[in-house]
This record gives structure tokens, sequence and C-alpha cells, in this order.
């Protein structure tokens, strides 16, 4: 799975349809570039050392004892808290907005180093699979439990049945890593759009970890093959914590104005898809327990259904970090900075309400009238037409 402070995302880009027989794909975003040569040439030669770094150090963890290994491995995450103060204020500032706290308040500051114990739980778990056999991360996830993945099976052959795809939604807790590897050996056929880390060489050190779990890539750019998973009833999974864009739909999260990506409302608009909430949570036991929530509907592409609908994403997501604060690994800041912009938010939210509401009053005013709408529906945009900012940071991967 990839991770929102910089970490190792996964997967190959493919130009073709894709396994017939399901399994997880992961695609990259767009690369940020710099014209200057002693730039990228500098670029260039830090990401060949980290794939050598990432190399030695993923064969050494997977060959000594995990206990000592992770003990050393939160000493270091520990101080790096310390030692980094801009990650430690994102942290901070995330952890006051889900505990309703001062941002200098202990019980923050108790809860973001939580946050850097758990996190470094989960590189050390990644950086240990190459030395397991490669069944080893789907037998990891529970299948049973009430909203477990033989209930999420249930829930995407009724919508397969439907004629309709899934929209996974889900954000940086636990491990997504495990999750997607069980989804691939139950034959899921879930696709998700990655984030690309601009390290291509760990980029493909990692891609090759995955196929080894069955899992692939859409290339990001490729609208095409996204709309094609939804039009062909398949699962597109997506992340929405990657921290504040002020273009994004403003929701109310933990009691406060941010926005989330208009992706997963707008392309459920498009497709009939419906959305659903997921998480994979790490338990006592080293197992992993994968749940998913209701269905989320989008009756159409008005500002106030993306909104309503991008605002029951924010409801799960929020009863999901709720559940287990401490697994929630977003590194980038969530909310505003300032009230200036918090309010902002909320008068687009008002406006787009306000639409709403026009909307419905000149509804019942043309039935009032006898007046019925009889022009065709508009057609369902070109699928290269679509928004790449849609899919962009706002996007995911199961």
């Amino acid at each position: 799975m990839p991770s929102s402070n910089g970490g190792p995302a996964p997967g190959e880009a493919i130009s073709g349809r894709g396994r017939a027989g399901g399994g997880v794909a992961y695609a990259p975003h767009r690369r940020v570039t710099d014209g200057r040569r002693l730039v990228r040439v500098a670029r260039r030669a830090n990401e060949k050392a980290t794939v050598r770094a990432y190399r030695a150090a993923s064969w050494a963890l997977g060959h000594l004892p995990e206990g000592p290994v992770l003990a050393i491995a939160r000493l270091g995450f520990l101080a790096g808290y310390a030692l980094w103060p801009a990650k430690r204020r994102a942290i901070s500032a995330n952890a006051g907005h889900v505990l309703g706290l001062p941002v200098d308040h202990p019980d923050v500051a108790r809860l973001a180093r939580d946050v850097y114990r758990a996190y470094a739980g989960y590189v050390v778990g990644l950086m240990r699979l190459p030395a397991l056999p490669a069944d080893v991360p789907a037998r990891l996830v529970d299948a049973d439990g009430e909203r477990g993945l033989d209930s999420f099976r249930r829930l995407y052959e009724r919508l397969r049945d439907e004629g309709r795809a899934m929209i996974i939604v889900t954000l940086h807790v636990g491990s997504m890593e495990t999750l997607a590897a069980a989804m691939a050996s139950h034959g899921f056929p879930a696709y998700g759009v990655a984030d690309d880390t601009a390290f291509p060489e760990l980029y493909e050190l990692l891609a090759e970890q995955r196929r080894r779990w069955g899992v692939q890539v859409i290339a990001w750019r490729n609208l095409r093959e996204i709309h094609r998973v939804l039009r062909e009833h398949g699962i597109l999974a997506l992340l929405v914590d990657w921290g504040y864009r002020p273009d994004g739909i403003p929701v109310r999260f933990f009691g406060d104005w941010t926005t989330l990506p208009a992706g997963p409302a707008v392309l459920a608009a498009k497709s009939g898809a419906a959305i659903v909430p997921v998480v994979n949570r790490l338990a006592a036991d080293g197992r992993y327990h994968a749940e998913h929530g209701e269905p989320i509907e989008v009756a159409g592409d008005s500002p106030a259904e993306i909104q309503r609908a991008t605002q029951a994403v924010a409801d799960a997501l929020q009863a999901a970090i709720a559940a287990e604060p401490s697994q929630w690994y977003c590194f980038k800041p969530i909310w505003p900075e300032t009230p200036a912009e918090a309010a902002h938010l909320a008068e687009r939210a008002a406006a787009a309400l306000a639409d709403r509401d026009e909307r419905a009053a000149r509804r019942r005013r043309r039935q009032g009238s006898g007046l019925q709408s009889t022009g065709p529906r508009p057609a369902m945009a070109d699928p290269t037409a679509l928004d790449p900012g849609l899919v962009d940071e706002g996007a995911a991967s199961a």
C-alpha cells in the first residue's frame, strides 16, 4: 500500500485489459518533474541510492527476528517524530482534530507518538514480506465477521448481478497491502489508482513483490481503463486521505470543515456504481480484520448530490478512524490551517445546498404547471474527458 508521507507505492504499469480472473491492480500518479538537468541527475542518484538501501534493509529485516527489529524500528520512528518538526506538526494537528483537543494537549502528543509506533510496524511488515511465502499476506486477513470478506463478496455479487460496479473508498489505516493480497487470492476483480512516489526503481521493486500475490496495475492516466473497470462491473479502489486540498468537496470531518476528493462521487454518478467504505485494521493477535460499510448511492452529478455523497464518505471514514485512531498514519495535514479557509468551505457547502433547494423549487414549479422535461438525458462523458484531478491525489489502491 502506498503511504501518504512519501512511502512506497506498489505496482507496474500495464496498457492492456488486465487479468480476466480478477486480482488487484495499482496505478501510478503524475510524477513531479523539474526541467533543470542538475536537479534531474541529483534526483535520479537519490532514487538509485534509496532502492539499494531499501533492498539491503528489506533483506536484513526478512532474516532477523521480528520482535527485536520491531522494537528498534519503533525507537527509530519515535526519533523521527522528535527530529522532523514538519511531520510532527502535521500528525499532531490531525490528532488534535480526531481527539477534539488543542494541539498542545498531552493526549494529542501521546496519540501522535502512537501513530508513529503503528507506522513503524506497518513499514517493518512491508519490508519483511519478500522473505515470506507468497500466500502469507492473504492468510493474515480474516474472511469472516459481520462485515468481513465473506460479507464483502455477497455485496459485490449483488451489485454485479444488478449490472453495477463498486468503488471502494479507504484511507491509510492498518495495512491495505495485506487486504490487496487477500482480495487477489479471492479472485475479486479489484483495481486501484495508487500514488507515484517519484522513485521509479523503488516502484518497480515493490511491483515485483506484488506480482507474487497476483497484484497488477493500471496506468493512472489510462482513463479509458478506469471507465472500462466500471463498465464491466469491477471494483475500483480509491484512497481519499492524501491531505487537504482547497479545491476538493467540502465536508465536516470530526466536527471541522475540510475537503475530500470529488473522484469517488463523480465516478459513481457517471457510472452508476455504489461507493463502499472499506478498512483493514491490525488486531491484537497480529492478524488483520477487514470490514466494509454500507453502500453509498449517488443519485446524480449535481453539486448538492456530490457534496452529500462525499459527506457520507467522510462520515464512514471518520467512524473507521475513531475505532482505532493510532492506526491512522496520515502524515499530511487533513484540515485547513486558518478559520478563514474553514469558513470558505462552509460557504461552498451552503451554496451546494442552496443549488439543491433551487433545483427542487424549479422541479415543483414545472410539476405544478404540468410541464415535464422530455429532452434526452445527457450522455456519459467521453472516458478520456475525465478531469485527471478527480483521480489524482484522491485516488487509491486496494
